[in-house]
């Protein structure tokens, strides 16, 4: 996968749909099961809707990254900026494509894009604090737990249906040098 040749470029309203598709593949069902992102065991319902992925690619403070390869959309996050620091998700990596080091080029992507495009000093980011393997994976790549949390907005059905109920988010930063 890292010899992959990649395109990276800002989506537009043409790509919601593709970009609702893929989140909901990385994320949710049995499709997302053939990578290692999945919240299947933990949340059923969306992850996401085109209505939020519309209004990202819209905002003027934020950027929707797409990753192509071979024309194929492969991968895309959310970067806003947030005034000294940028927020980085709504991450999804092809399950089919997962594993192979797509998802560390496109993280260091947006790193890059956040200093280079509003001089962000620091990533923050929210990961549900159960995905012990999704936060150990982002700990290798240099952001630090803060035990900083927030509450998993349950009964909202926008963000799925949870199978538990000790759902919370932890804030995750690294700083960009």
């Amino acid at each position: 996968m890292s010899s992959m040749e990649l395109t990276f470029r800002t989506a537009s309203a043409q790509d919601v749909p593709a970009l609702v598709a893929l989140v909901e593949s990385a994320y949710r069902g049995d499709a997302s099961r053939a990578g290692w992102t999945t919240e299947a065991d933990i949340l059923d319902g969306q992850r996401t809707d085109p209505e939020a992925v519309a209004a990202v690619v819209g905002e003027p403070a934020s950027v929707m990254l797409v990753a192509e390869a071979d024309g194929a959309l492969v991968a895309c996050c959310q970067l806003e900026d947030r005034g000294g620091h940028a927020y980085f998700g709504m991450f999804a990596v092809s399950p089919s494509q997962q594993g192979g080091g797509l998802g560390r080029r496109v993280l260091a992507e947006a790193e890059r894009l956040a200093r280079e495009r509003w001089g962000a000093a620091e990533m923050h980011m929210t990961v549900i604090s159960v995905r012990d393997d999704l936060i150990a994976w982002y700990v290798r790549r240099g952001y630090a737990r803060t035990g900083r949390t927030s509450p998993f907005p349950y009964g909202d059905e926008r963000f799925g249906l949870p199978k538990r109920d000790d759902l919370e988010f932890e804030l995750l930063v690294k700083r960009l040098h």
